[in-house]
């Protein structure tokens, strides 16, 4: 693996395998510290680095990768196939470079501020425009910060890609706590409610007094109780992973029953796509909801484990009929992959699971403006009629006819145009 990097140890992370390096402050940044106390509140730049040593452990673990024998059927029903996951990891090993990874987040500007005592990374891009709208856009699990970037150039710069300069964002995107390089809370309290609350907060601290937000995943989720909890300067949300299942529905997934009589082609195509993900899918969040910490101990000494663990998502959920390779690069994917490896954040981040153990699909209670997108490789497709009784104040509904559940990440072109419209009204 040419170039796979350490992030170097400072007082700041004690308890992490990495820390902040001090870079020059830009104009008119806030005050930066390259160390943080308790009741810091500053905003300090950040570098990723990782070293030679753990690149070469990474390498030197996937060579003696120890093989289970191949799946005893012809398809994707037992899980990861073999073939599959060896060619990927091949090129992991011989071929992959951390090194471009890590240059494309460091020509980024970084920070990391430090919120109810959990460091947060983040990346800040400002636009040009002095109208422009601040953003802070939500990743989720298997993702990072990693699959929002091909959205900052449309986003904050619309015109290079033949859009208006009135459609800017400001975006703000952070790392979820225990995820990539934000720190991992060693107390079971960060909730989706909890980080809604720290995402208000760092927003604030940025300077800004209104903003929206958007998120996938953990970030709709997210989006959702920042929403919930109807904060003061949050004009509205964009998600792609809406939650909208009414209670009846859920109660007839939950028995295991057949669609109920009454529903349209579109909320049976749903009843489907859930009962689907409830009873062959979810394996997955079944064991991060219950036992993170037993699964936690595979994923973080086997980097080919926790390979398959993430790939067999890419492959269920891209836009891509199983094979993820259509919808994103190996680079793409091993960018993400050996992220949560150098970082060991695997544990931590199905902590998440454990923390929130909640259904993130069933309905919602929203009064703010709230716009949707619906993807066609999404886990299910939020029919509209069950969108609207989730969110009261739709101001924003679209059924679009590619991309998945990585949409910013599989489809950037469409996802931005899908956010500019979105937020349109909201300026």
């Amino acid at each position: 693996m040419k170039g796979l990097k350490s992030i170097a140890v400072g007082a700041a992370l004690v308890a992490t395998p990495f820390a902040f390096t001090t870079a020059p402050a830009l104009a008119a940044e806030p005050t930066v510290h390259s160390v943080a106390s308790a009741d810091d509140v500053s905003i300090r730049p950040f570098k990723a680095h990782v070293s030679d040593s753990q690149l070469a452990d990474l390498r030197k673990r996937i060579a003696a990768t120890r093989w289970p024998d191949p799946e005893a059927v012809t398809d994707r029903s037992q899980g990861v196939q073999l073939a599959r996951l060896q060619a990927l990891v091949s090129y992991w090993g011989n071929g992959y470079d951390w090194r471009r990874a890590e240059a494309k987040l460091n020509a980024l500007p970084q920070y990391v501020t430090t919120i109810d005592g959990v460091d947060i990374h983040f990346i800040w891009v400002r636009s040009k425009n002095p109208n422009a709208l601040p953003l802070i856009m939500t990743h989720g699990w298997p993702g990072s910060v990693f699959e929002e970037l091909k959205v900052i150039g449309p986003l904050t710069n619309p015109v290079a890609y033949g859009g208006s300069a009135e459609d800017s964002f400001d975006l703000v995107l952070p790392s979820m706590p225990g995820y990539g390089f934000s720190g991992k809370p060693r107390t079971a309290d960060w909730t989706p409610d909890h980080i809604a609350r720290a995402w208000d907060e760092l927003m604030h601290r940025l300077g800004y007094q209104h903003y929206v937000a958007q998120g996938g995943d953990w970030g709709s989720v997210v989006a959702d109780k920042m929403a919930a909890q109807k904060l003061p300067g949050l004009l509205g949300i964009h998600v792609n992973m809406p939650a909208t299942v009414p209670p009846e529905i859920a109660k007839s997934l939950k028995a295991g029953d057949p669609p109920p009589a009454g529903l349209d082609a579109k909320e049976i195509a749903a009843y489907k796509s859930l009962d689907n993900l409830y009873t062959r899918g979810g394996g997955y969040a079944a064991m991060m909801v219950t036992r993170p910490q037993t699964v936690g101990y595979a994923l973080a000494d086997s980097p080919v484990g926790q390979a398959a663990w993430m790939y067999d998502k890419f492959a269920d959920w891209t836009y891509s009929g199983g094979n993820p390779e259509r919808s994103l690069t190996k680079d793409e994917m091993l960018d993400d992959i050996t992220l949560y490896w150098l970082t060991n954040t695997s544990t931590s981040a199905a902590q998440l699971y454990w923390t929130n153990n909640a259904n993130n699909f069933n309905a919602v209670d929203i009064s703010i403006p709230a716009a949707v997108t619906v993807f066609p490789g999404e886990i299910y497709q939020a029919p509209r009629s069950w969108t609207e009784q989730s969110y009261h104040k739709l101001i924003y509904f679209n059924e679009v006819d590619k991309g998945g559940h990585f949409a910013a990440w599989e489809q950037p072109q469409l996802f931005s145009e899908e956010i500019k419209a979105a937020f349109k009204t909201l300026r």
